[in-house]
C-alpha cells in the first residue's frame, strides 16, 4: 500500500465518518422528537406526516447510516444519502440568495444553516465521485480482494 494510498484512503474515512456523523444526528431527532420534524414538514412541505412515518424515514436514514459506515453497498448507501441531503438542500434555496440575514435583533444569521448544508451537499458529491478510492472500507476490501469493481460494494 503506497503512501497516497494510504492518505486518500484515509481522508476518504474521514469525510465518510463525518458526513455520516451529521445524517445521524438529524435522523436521531427525528426519534426523539417527532413533533419538530412534523412542524418543519408541515412548515416547509406543506403537510403534517404521522408520528409513523416520521420514524420510518428516520430508519431508513438510520440504516443508510450503518451501511455507509461499514462501508458496504457504498453507491446505494452513499448515493442515496447524497439524494436526501440534495432534496433537503433545494427545499431551502432562498436563503443562499440572502447569506447575511439577521434575526430581528440584527445580530443573528438567520440563514446559516443553508451554508452548511450547501457544504455538506459538497461533500456528498465528492464522496460519491471518489467512492473508488475509498479503500477503508468493507465494499473497498471486498473490491480488492475479488479483483473486480462491481457497484454495490
Amino acid at each position: 500500500m503506497t503512501s497516497q494510498y494510504r492518505k486518500d484512503a484515509l481522508a476518504l474515512l474521514i469525510l465518510r465518518i463525518g458526513l455520516i456523523w451529521f445524517i445521524f444526528l438529524w435522523a436521531a431527532h427525528k426519534v426523539i422528537l417527532p413533533g419538530q420534524y412534523r412542524n418543519l414538514a408541515k412548515n416547509f412541505d406543506g403537510f403534517e406526516p404521522s408520528n409513523m412515518a416520521i420514524y420510518a424515514a428516520a430508519g431508513v436514514q438510520i440504516a443508510l447510516c450503518i451501511l455507509a459506515l461499514i462501508g458496504i453497498f457504498r453507491l446505494l448507501s452513499y448515493g442515496a444519502l447524497l439524494v436526501m441531503h440534495a432534496f433537503t438542500v433545494s427545499r431551502r434555496w432562498e436563503g443562499f440568495l440572502d447569506p447575511f440575514a439577521v434575526n430581528d435583533a440584527g445580530n443573528f444569521p438567520i440563514h446559516r444553516n443553508q451554508v452548511i448544508d450547501l457544504a455538506v451537499l459538497g461533500a456528498f458529491i465528492a464522496l460519491v465521485l471518489l467512492i473508488h478510492r475509498d479503500h477503508f472500507s468493507l465494499g473497498g476490501w471486498l473490491r480488492r480482494r475479488s479483483g473486480t469493481a462491481r457497484w454495490w460494494q
